[in-house]
């Protein structure tokens, strides 16, 4: 009995010297920085996500997950069964591990930023650090455009093998997370409703993100942020949308020649130097697959084998292939089901929809006006669309950097959606 009294003791004393209040703010903190650092530094990303956690669960918060949490609990239930009956299954442990610790995201946000007030200083951090991104993109631009006329050759070809990619190690990475943030851009002057005093921060950024997306030259991401754009003009003003396309192709005419090439590459490619064909290839090769192993797939990464992709290839297709990655197939609804089944690529295809469909209805019970409920429900809206948009040419979710800043997303427009302390899934009751 002296002992247990003792052991309260103590503990009555701890929590003196660390109220709840000081764990809870920790947690928001720790939440938001691993979420804002993920366009700087994976790993550092990682490690506030782990101290988040432990901050988490100190601070007393009820534990909570967003609703779409249900479906893409589904997705990784489903990887882990196909990962039991890979061929080989120690090979795609460690990414399906990877895929695992990143969607604790869900729990730490989703946990830690309670108000809208909280999620909105989130998504200005964002945009702040975003655009520090993209300027260095803009830099490594600078130095690419010196590169090319010091080695007296053509910059398209020079630049399509190794553009800017900001602080990520590659530039698909960095144009999925710059989407993000362009979106983010573009939803805050159209819904939030204090937009006169954040001007002299939305102008700049969103110039200096939005060319730098341009000149990323990726131009999956470019028809999302199109595709997404539209729906934003469309939500705020029809005749903006209606004027989008004129507006588009007058840029297009003034664009630089590369810009311009680079689009009309959608058509007319460069032989082996844009990735058409290489597209088409693995798309085929995947369909192979599914058609083999609908259930199951082939298994995690077992893609990534070159005798694995090669048992698959279909019969009419003849090396040398064209220049490309063929690790992975460059659609997250052919990859995920080659990989590892049809069933999580739906399971992953309803979480998208489900995300949509909430938002969708939690916007028609809002009162008419700017809010920034409004904004952050538009802005996780046009987010659904772009991913599911550049998800149909490349595996953006099948990155980590880009499936973290999705799920941080998806956490603030569920937040938006009723914003109380009663929403989502209490793990503590």
């Amino acid at each position: 009995m002296v002992a247990t009294a003792k052991r309260r003791g103590g503990l009555r004393h701890t929590q003196r010297l660390v109220p709840a209040p000081f764990w809870k703010k920790l947690a928001l903190w720790l939440a938001c920085a691993s979420a804002v650092a993920i366009l700087l530094s994976i790993a550092v990303s990682q490690i506030l996500l782990a101290l988040a956690l432990a901050a988490l669960l100190l601070s007393g918060l009820p534990l909570r997950w967003p609703r779409i949490a249900i479906p893409l609990a589904l997705f990784l239930g489903w990887t882990l069964v196909a990962l039991a009956f890979s061929p080989d299954p120690r090979f795609g442990l460690p990414s399906v591990r990877k895929m695992v610790v990143v969607y604790w995201m869900l729990l730490i946000v989703y946990s830690s930023v309670r108000t809208i007030a909280e999620a909105k200083w989130l998504v200005l951090a964002w945009i702040a650090v975003g655009t520090i991104t993209a300027g260095r993109g803009l830099f490594q631009f600078a130095a690419d455009v010196a590169g090319a006329r010091a080695a007296h050759t053509d910059f398209y070809h020079f630049y399509i093998a190794d553009r800017i990619r900001g602080f990520m190690s590659h530039w698909m990475t960095f144009s999925g997370e710059e989407l993000y943030i362009l979106l983010l851009v573009a939803a805050f002057p159209l819904f939030a409703p204090d937009i006169g005093k954040w001007r002299w921060l939305w102008v700049p950024c969103a110039l200096i993100v939005g060319i730098s997306l341009i000149l990323s030259n990726t131009r999956s991401v470019w028809i999302a942020a199109i595709v997404a754009g539209f729906y934003l003009l469309w939500e705020w003003r029809k005749w903006a949308a209606a004027a989008m396309p004129v507006l588009l192709a007058l840029g297009l005419l003034a664009a630089p020649a590369a810009i311009q090439e680079r689009a009309l590459s959608l058509v007319w490619p460069h032989g082996g130097t844009d990735s058409n064909g290489h597209r088409i290839i693995v798309w085929r090769t995947g369909w192979q697959m599914i058609k083999a192993h609908p259930m199951l797939g082939v298994g995690p990464e077992e893609i990534r084998k070159k005798a694995v992709f090669d048992a698959y290839l279909p019969a009419d297709i003849h090396y040398p292939l064209p220049d490309g990655d063929y690790q992975h197939l460059h659609s997250i609804y052919i990859h995920y089901a080659a990989e590892c089944g049809v069933p999580p690529a739906l399971f992953l295809t309803a979480a998208l929809l489900m995300a949509l469909l909430d938002f969708r209805r939690a916007l028609g019970a809002l009162p008419p006006g700017r809010s920034d409920r409004r904004f952050l429900l538009q802005a996780g809206i046009a987010t659904v669309i772009g991913t599911m948009v550049s998800g149909i040419a490349e595996k953006n979710l099948g990155d980590s950097e880009v499936l973290t800043m999705f799920l941080a997303i998806m956490c603030l427009g569920y937040l938006a959606v009723k914003p109380s302390d009663e929403q989502g899934v209490s793990l503590t009751g």
